[in-house]
């Protein structure tokens, strides 16, 4: 279960993230080096080029800020040895700005070899009400997101939870969980819209926000 909790204003982002109660490290914007990869480059934080807004904390009983995605949360479906393709649980919705009409929630692989990253889940107009998602909500056809709530295809093309999938040999992959709050109850956009499509909608309605990065390789 990863929980989301504790708005916090304030000119950087924030999040802290506990396993099975356990405090962990905050993370902030300034934070745009999280690992290095092979030739000892660090990847920079995508949300860095985006306007600041204020954070909150999120904590999990299945990832943690700043450590490698468990096997149970890598992917089946691109053959990686014992992946899942499991979503980590998430909490959502309180302490909140109250302006807070809907939440959207992403998986982001900056460093996927593609030139333009890559979108592993990709979640809009989840209503400000929700209090969790649970580990099974990103399933194909999922019965378990709340009521209105709409899965995007990611870079996949797949209307479901994608799990992380780094080339072996490719070093570290920097996956971001976020979620953003907004300041309005839809953004407009279908299931067919892409992510980076939803990103730009809701960039000027992005009131709050919270970031893990897990940092993940295979050899």
């Amino acid at each position: 279960m990863l929980a989301i909790v504790a708005a916090c204003g304030g000119s950087h982002s924030t999040a802290r993230l506990s396993s099975n109660g356990t405090a962990a490290a905050a993370l902030t914007t300034s934070a745009v080096t999280e690992a290095a990869d092979l030739h000892g480059r660090r990847g920079p934080n995508p949300y860095a080029y985006l306007p600041r807004v204020p954070s909150f904390r999120v904590t999990s009983t299945t990832v943690a800020n700043r450590r490698p995605l468990p096997t149970a949360q890598l992917s089946g479906l691109f053959n990686v040895p014992g992946g899942k393709g499991h979503l980590p649980g998430t909490v959502v919705g309180r302490a909140f700005p109250k302006q807070t009409k809907s939440f959207v929630v992403t998986m982001y692989d900056p460093q996927a070899p593609t030139g333009s990253g890559f979108w592993h889940w990709v979640v809009s107009d989840i209503p400000s009400t929700t209090t969790s998602l649970p580990a099974d909500a990103g399933a194909l056809n999922s019965t378990l997101l709340p009521a209105g709530a709409v899965q995007l295809g990611g870079d996949a093309g797949m209307h479901r939870y994608v799990g992380g999938a780094p080339p072996a040999g490719s070093g570290f992959h920097n996956y971001y969980i976020t979620v953003s709050a907004l300041d309005i109850p839809k953004s407009g956009l279908g299931p067919d819209a892409t992510g980076a499509f939803l990103g730009f909608t809701i960039a000027g309605h992005t009131i709050a926000r919270a970031t893990m990065v897990c940092p993940t390789r295979l050899k």
